[in-house]
């Protein structure tokens, strides 16, 4: 059985290009990049020269860049290391529908006294700067919002959020995992202040990712050893995975409009052909104002989980908004955060498409969808 693989945002294939890059480094530049002979000279320039790659995507200066193990140290860096500056609580503001790795760093300040305000989002899933703005206090130390949504795919207004949360003089972090090689990034243009990436969204392989740090920002470290990474994430940097991480961030440059534009047509005909064919279902979130390649969709009547185990067996891979817990599957915060009333978060899938889908692959999935459906509605019924 022929499998297809419509599951981008949760983790993308490593592209040939990039994997050549991975294995080469690995093999031959073994160096440590803080030592001083030749082997370690050699793995600090792919170092610099993934630096500059990185830096390249998002419009930034290659010192701005802070290389990680992935998004959800970024963001907890980002987090962690802004709040704890000023040495006692305070407060902090984001959205209702960021990443766990947001929510759960926003937890764990709570538990050490600060307050933190989750802005609400309209039914498109998009935040009001207006509520950003209303919510700021004096004792605001950062505001974190995500670029775009991992489970919507909707972009949010960082722009306007930024002009906020400057004429307030307070931080703006933004979780750019999902949004790097899917739309354009400048992050000067965008005004933010800290910005986070993952190569393992971005056809790099897993284990590295990035942090923008604007020049200037202050921010302390939440881990203690070397002098690495200009003092702000110590250890020995992953020189093959960074690497990898700056070859995929430049074939992202390279392609970032015509993927984008083709992964749309074939967003948009995914979506077209179901919600014809398939009674019972629709979009969650905005149809407009989001990246190209991901759509959230409802079926009611049908239990999410069952229908990414009827798709997976039919040879199609899925996911959706929700996480098992003690064996309850919860719904996603996401989509309740949108108006979604349990039962309807529960029968919602993600299909995020990627480089090798193609028409025909969405076609075939549409008819697995539509048989899928059909079946457990039926057994459903007689259940």
């Amino acid at each position: 059985m022929q499998r297809f693989y419509f599951d981008h945002n949760a983790t993308t294939p490593v592209a040939p290009e990039v994997l050549d890059t991975l294995a080469e480094c690995a093999g031959q530049v073994y160096g440590n990049a803080s030592s001083i002979h030749h082997f370690g000279q050699m793995a600090k320039q792919r170092l610099e020269a993934a630096r500059r790659q990185v830096a390249r995507l998002i419009g930034a200066h290659p010192a701005e860049i802070v290389f990680t193990s992935g998004g959800t140290e970024a963001d907890n860096l980002a987090i962690l290391g802004t709040a704890h500056l000023a040495g006692t609580p305070g407060h902090v503001i984001t959205t209702a529908i960021e990443h766990p790795a947001v929510l759960g760093a926003c937890e764990a300040l709570e538990r050490e006294g600060y307050e933190v305000t989750r802005v609400p989002v309209s039914a498109a899933g998009v935040a009001d700067p207006d509520d950003v703005r209303r919510a700021l206090r004096p004792s605001t130390r950062l505001i974190s919002a995500m670029h775009a949504n991992n489970e919507l795919g909707t972009l949010q207004p960082v722009a306007a959020i930024a002009a906020v949360a400057r004429d307030a003089g307070v931080p703006l972090h933004v979780d750019g995992v999902q949004a790097l090689g899917k739309v354009p990034v400048d992050v000067n243009e965008l005004g933010v202040d800290l910005y986070s990436m993952s190569g393992h969204k971005l056809y790099a392989p897993k284990g590295v990712g990035a942090l923008y740090v604007r020049k200037g920002t202050r921010l302390a470290p939440i881990a203690f050893g070397g002098h690495h990474e200009r003092d702000r994430r110590p250890g020995t940097e992953n020189v093959p995975g960074i690497a990898a991480f700056g070859r995929a961030a430049e074939l992202a440059g390279a392609r970032l409009a015509a993927d984008g534009e083709r992964l749309a047509q074939l967003r948009d005909r995914l979506e077209a052909a179901v919600l014809g064919r398939v009674e019972g279902t629709g979009v969650n979130g905005a149809r407009d104002g989001r990246v190209p390649n991901t759509s959230n969709l409802y079926f009611d009547a049908v239990d999410g989980e069952a229908m990414v185990i009827a798709l997976d067996l039919r040879g199609f891979a899925v996911s959706t908004g929700s996480a098992c817990s003690s064996g309850a599957v919860t719904p996603s915060h996401v989509l309740t955060a949108i108006g979604l009333g349990a039962d309807r978060a529960r029968s919602s899938l993600r299909f995020s498409l990627g480089h090798d889908n193609t028409e025909e692959q969405v076609d075939a999935l549409v008819e697995a969808i539509e048989a899928s459906v059909a079946h457990l509605r039926r057994i459903s019924v007689h259940a």
